[in-house]
């Protein structure tokens, strides 16, 4: 027989974690809470019946060199079995090296990897408000990363939001954040990769 909901609660707490790295795309700017990609996984989860738990220490504005300062403590703290990397749009709006941003999350990886966790890495594609070669040098950031790491990649989180044929009403007044109806498609972008490292 067993007591009601004991079986769940041991495998929830017996399933794999997950960590997010991410800024505001990751962090539910501007949207209520429960719109947003991450919670929309964990509902994913629960539906496939993957007993994982999900972190979500994604931070608006943060960059490449915050995640990189902060991962250490996170890794000890949750000791995470994968780590999803969704950083580097910030640094690319601030025009920082893209050579720096590639160091950076190289070195997240390294230290996931260390901690013994899977690394998923995903990419972010900017408008060329510094030039073109600027763009395709940060483009290739991401790829770049995985290849060194043995880490998988997804190259653009908002492939179909982004270039879809509505991007327009996909995104928040500030044409940078999207609205909630863009969160799914995000989510299936993402899942691809992140269900093979849950296997």
């Amino acid at each position: 027989m067993g007591f009601p909901g004991l079986g769940a609660w041991a495998q929830s707490t017996n399933g794999p974690t997950i960590l997010i790295m991410g800024d505001s795309l990751s962090a539910e700017y501007g949207l209520k809470r429960g719109e947003g990609w991450v919670a929309l996984l964990e509902k994913r989860l629960a539906a496939e019946k993957i007993p994982a738990q999900v972190v979500n220490a994604s931070i608006s504005g943060e960059t490449t060199a915050g995640g990189k300062q902060r991962i250490d403590a996170l890794l000890k703290t949750h000791k995470p079995n994968v780590v999803v990397i969704e950083l580097g749009g910030n640094d690319a709006l601030r025009g920082l090296p893209y050579t720096q941003t590639q160091a950076n999350l190289s070195a997240m990886v390294d230290a996931s990897k260390a901690a013994g966790a899977k690394v998923l890495i995903v990419g972010i594609q900017v408008p060329p408000n510094y030039g073109m070669q600027y763009l395709n040098n940060f483009n290739k950031v991401f790829t770049n990363v995985g290849v060194a790491g043995k880490a998988p990649v997804v190259p653009f989180m908002l492939k179909g939001v982004a270039d879809g044929p509505d991007a327009a009403t996909m995104f928040q007044p500030d044409r940078i954040h999207p609205v909630a109806a863009a969160h799914p498609r995000i989510l299936d972008n993402i899942w691809p990769e992140l269900k093979k490292l849950l296997k």
